[in-house]
């Protein structure tokens, strides 16, 4: 996998657009100065997050004696449902019901930029191919430097695209990322055979 290959993955995974409505929705009761301040928070913890899975992930499948081949098919598993999730929403969104109040980590920072399934992606990303590590993480820092300013500029694009259109955009990620579950499933299966035969 290359390093833009990989960053468009972590992007979608990320999904920008399709968080739009709901921080939003999670930061309209804040004055616009106090929800940029928040937006950059959340973002800078669901990158420290994503950085440690992805430096860490390793040493961590190591100490629980889990198989590169288990986290690929359980990456393709979540990204699956994520994708589902994105393509058939629930009336309470993909994330199920929000608190109240301003948010701190849960729910903006995690799950919804930094989830199971980007965690799982950068894992999946550190452990197959840990001699490529700085290219990995050039490729997480570009997917979240674009997913940030894409929500540092989300009131402009929800009045600019307007909500069918945000709407239609994650559907057809969710689409994408179904696609690449199913892959990342198969290349499981088959390296697992592979091991065992």
């Amino acid at each position: 996998m290359t390093v833009t290959s990989a960053a468009i993955l972590l992007f979608l995974i990320l999904d920008p657009l399709g968080n739009i409505p709901v921080f939003l929705g999670l930061l309209k009761g804040l004055p616009a100065a106090r929800q940029r301040i928040v937006i950059v928070r959340e973002l800078l913890i669901a990158l420290a997050v994503l950085l440690m899975f992805l430096w860490g992930g390793r040493y961590a499948l190591e100490l629980m004696h889990l198989r590169q081949e288990s986290l690929s098919i359980a990456g393709g598993i979540i990204l699956f449902i994520i994708g589902l999730r994105m393509i058939f929403p629930s009336p309470h969104g993909l994330m199920g019901d929000l608190p109240d109040g301003e948010p701190f980590i849960v729910p903006m920072a995690i799950p919804m930029i930094a989830g199971p399934s980007g965690m799982a992606a950068v894992m999946l990303l550190g452990s197959q191919d840990s001699g490529r590590m700085w290219d990995w993480t050039l490729a997480l820092v570009v997917a979240w430097a674009i997913t940030a300013t894409i929500l540092f500029s989300a009131t402009y694009l929800e009045r600019w695209l307007g909500t069918r259109v945000l709407i239609a955009i994650e559907r057809l990620m969710g689409m994408v990322i179904v696609a690449i579950s199913v892959q990342m499933l198969m290349d499981g299966v088959v390296s697992f055979l592979r091991v065992v035969s």
